[in-house]
């Protein structure tokens, strides 16, 4: 029996690669070997930063939060304490968005939680 090669299918599994690989820079994006590397590398990467967006979103968040609260002589520590305590529940998304777009909102919030 005569041995069978992949053609097709490898030629489909190397034309996705490089596919994948399309506008890396030098050998990458046309050689097999190091186009392979750099997209599994890239997918680590990707895995990865996923996760960490989310960290720094949070972060950022919580610095224009503190920027906005801190024009009104409070610090972010204690104002998310008296948001706490005067129950609202209104997450660091909507409120360093409020912080920026919308400032007479914002600063009637940090009125109210501050009485």
């Amino acid at each position: 029996m005569t041995r069978s090669l992949p053609k097709v299918a490898g030629a489909r599994k190397k034309n996705k690669l490089l596919k994948a690989a399309k506008g890396y820079y030098g050998r990458r994006k046309n050689t097999i070997r190091t186009g392979r590397q750099a997209v599994e590398k890239a997918g680590q990467y990707a895995y990865r930063d996923r996760r960490n967006k989310k960290r720094d979103f949070r972060g950022l968040w919580i610095q224009r939060i503190n920027a906005g609260v801190r024009q009104h002589g409070l610090t972010y520590s204690k104002f998310m304490g008296l948001l706490i305590k005067a129950g609202i529940t209104l997450d660091r998304k909507v409120l360093s968005d409020m912080a920026i777009h919308d400032a007479a909102a914002f600063e009637a919030l940090v009125k109210q939680v501050a009485a």
